[in-house]
């Protein structure tokens, strides 16, 4: 290990490190392989989207990690152009649907759950604890075991308002809305537990109501949970198929992944270079979205778990 010395000037220096033995050069060669292996097994499914992308023949049967066939950047983007230029694929029609229904799901998502979690959090009322468990409890079964109650109740739901009905973005909106309530509820909660009360105690001192002291006080404090909610909401609704593909018949109303899954659906139709370039540009507002709120992220996910 390196030492610090001092020399006659007073600076200090460090002395030269002890050479590795043989067992910890091992070590670290085994460390470092073992790192190599990881990254390339984590990256290997993305290089490999991006070189179906760009493979012009669309097959994965012929598919290789350079693409073959290739003489000009024409045919490099082929699957792009025919995608995005193909006046049979509503592809920017699609993309709208996924935001639009992902930006709303996503706003009303972190505005319901952050009222939630600060009444669990702050108010003691009957029944809080029965009301904490039970949503947990809900949480524990799949949704795929809803989806016939799910499509029941926008059915009934149709005639009455239509906007909420079959077929609709607000029906799968509110699909989403329910499903997202509970783990966003107990991940807020514990957010706000760790907000000190003496913030609460002082405004009410002063005269601030509860909703004062809500929106001035604790809602600048809990912006990384905020974040982190916003986060996993949206990345949720944009990249949901099952739910979507039940909901939606029309193809002028499907998301971007029910419209995607028609490229390979077909048994001697499949088009898996179109299906890999337009994965490509739907990860695009993933990874803006990841990179804008990055600096929330563990903030967000670790400071619920120390109280203050």
């Amino acid at each position: 290990m390196a030492t610090t010395t001092r020399t006659q000037s007073g600076v200090a220096q460090k002395a030269p490190s002890a050479p590795l033995s043989p067992g910890e050069m091992a070590l670290n060669a085994a460390r470092i392989l073992f790192l190599g292996i990881v990254v390339i097994f984590t990256m290997f499914p993305v290089i490999w989207i991006i070189s179906a992308s760009f493979n012009p023949t669309g097959s994965m049967a012929t598919q290789s990690l350079i693409p073959a066939n290739v003489n000009s950047l024409n045919d490099l983007l082929v699957n792009f152009d025919s995608l995005l230029n193909d006046p049979q694929v509503p592809f920017w029609r699609w993309i709208g649907n996924s935001l639009l229904v992902a930006i709303i799901s996503t706003i009303l998502s972190v505005m319901i759950t952050a009222l939630g979690a600060y009444a669990f959090s702050r108010f003691r009322f009957r029944g809080r604890r029965s009301l904490l468990l039970t949503v947990l409890l809900v949480q524990v079964f799949p949704n795929i075991l809803s989806m016939v109650a799910l499509y029941l109740l926008l059915l009934q739901i149709g005639p009455y308002i239509p906007f909420l009905g079959l077929n609709q973005h607000g029906g799968l909106i509110l699909v989403y809305l329910g499903g997202a309530m509970g783990v966003n509820t107990w991940l807020m909660k514990g957010f706000f537990d760790s907000v000190p009360r003496d913030i609460d105690e002082s405004a009410m001192v002063d005269g601030a109501t509860h909703w004062q002291t809500y929106w001035y006080l604790i809602f600048p404090l809990v912006r990384p949970v905020l974040a982190v909610v916003a986060l996993f909401s949206f990345v949720g609704t944009f990249n949901e198929f099952v739910l979507a593909r039940i909901m939606l018949s029309d193809r002028e109303q499907w998301t971007l992944m029910v419209g995607l899954f028609n490229f390979v659906s077909g048994r001697f139709t499949d088009d898996w270079g179109k299906f890999a370039a337009g994965s490509l540009i739907a990860a695009t507002p993933v990874v803006i979205l990841y990179m804008f709120l990055q600096k929330y992220i563990v903030g967000g996910l670790t400071a619920g778990a120390v109280k203050g």
